[in-house]
């Protein structure tokens, strides 16, 4: 099977970018959701504890307590607790879903500022509070999620004001149940588009890994791609003209030419819908159909690089870059390379 190689300095380079940017690594929150957008959440999370980092952001509990020793809390973005650990904290999403958190239990209310997707109305915050507070639980955080902060239009203007303004009365509320209540809002695109940094945590998921994109009138900070996808040599063969390779022979050699095959398809996260038209950085054609465990190219290489960019890969299949992060096989083998 294939092997995804993952590079310190890239990451380093991207931390110091983001620590720079928001005024400490204090305030950063890694993502590490959804095996840290494909490059091995334990890996990702030992680095980031190395650098200093005290903060990381997951989906699940089950991926909370995979990386509960490397920080101090975690944020819990989908779940609801078995048990009451002091270091999770889970999201409040909806009230309807209040009596299924643990008494006791740590949790950050999501307010609805504008994407409309997750998150209590800002006229339900009161009501929020003292659900929240009957219920028997913490209250630690306020938080929203920014709806488009990586394009050029006004909306990331007014949900940075919604939020900011309903602060105000979230300090008040929690005054009332003695709550110290930390507020964030910026993804990582929110951080890059002012020079100041009103968050107490900022959310910091693809910059981490190199693969942010910004309308190009927007500021596009140099940050390294982390990861990229190595495959291995199954065969190789002269492909003579007039032969078509793979699946529905989609291609056909033109000329007598070196082909082989690499231990990767789609059942590992290379999109099918990049058949026949992809073309490596080091400008090696992907020949024919992928398969679900392979793919063939023009080379006889030992080890092929496909991709160091997600967002390069993506272009070919009409993605974007997270979807093929975070599509790679769990199982691919993850190692760091310098």
């Amino acid at each position: 099977m294939g092997t995804i190689k993952l590079s310190r300095e890239a990451l380093k380079n991207n931390l110091d970018i983001i620590t720079h940017q928001v005024g400490g690594k204090d305030k950063i929150a890694v993502v590490l959701k959804d095996n840290a957008y494909g490059h091995g959440a334990v890996l990702i999370a030992q680095a980031a504890r190395d650098y200093g980092i005290t903060h990381a952001v997951v989906r699940l509990e089950r991926e909370a307590l995979e990386i509960s020793e490397f920080f101090e809390d975690i944020l819990i973005l989908s779940d609801f607790p078995t048990v009451v650990n002091p270091k999770f904290h889970y999201v409040v999403n909806s009230l309807c879903y209040l009596k299924k958190f643990l008494k006791g239990t740590k949790v950050e209310l999501k307010m609805d500022t504008g994407m409309h997707r997750n998150g209590v109305r800002i006229d339900e915050l009161k009501k929020a509070f003292d659900a929240i507070a009957a219920q028997g639980l913490e209250c630690v955080g306020v938080m929203s999620h920014l709806k488009s902060a990586d394009t050029l239009s006004s909306e990331w203007f007014w949900q940075r004001y919604a939020f900011d303004t309903l602060k105000k009365d979230a300090l008040k509320f929690g005054q009332k149940y003695q709550w110290n209540l930390r507020f964030h809002l910026s993804n990582s695109a929110g951080i890059f588009r002012s020079s100041e940094c009103s968050d107490d945590m900022v959310r910091v998921g693809i910059a981490l890994y190199g693969c942010l994109q910004m309308d190009i009138s927007l500021p596009n900070p140099q940050l390294q791609s982390v990861l990229s996808l190595w495959g291995d040599k199954i065969s190789t063969r002269t492909l003579r003209a007039g032969e078509r390779v793979g699946y529905n022979g989609l291609y056909e050699a033109s000329y007598d030419e070196v082909v082989s095959t690499y231990d990767l398809g789609y059942a590992n996260g290379l999109d099918r819908l990049a058949s026949n038209h992809y073309v490596t950085p080091n400008g090696v054609a992907l020949l024919g159909r992928i398969s679900m465990d392979c793919a063939t190219f023009a080379s006889d290489e030992h080890e092929l690089l496909i991709f160091d960019n997600a967002n390069e890969y993506a272009k070919a299949v009409g993605t974007i870059g997270y979807e093929i992060l975070a599509c790679l096989d769990k199982d691919l083998k993850r190692e760091w390379v310098d």
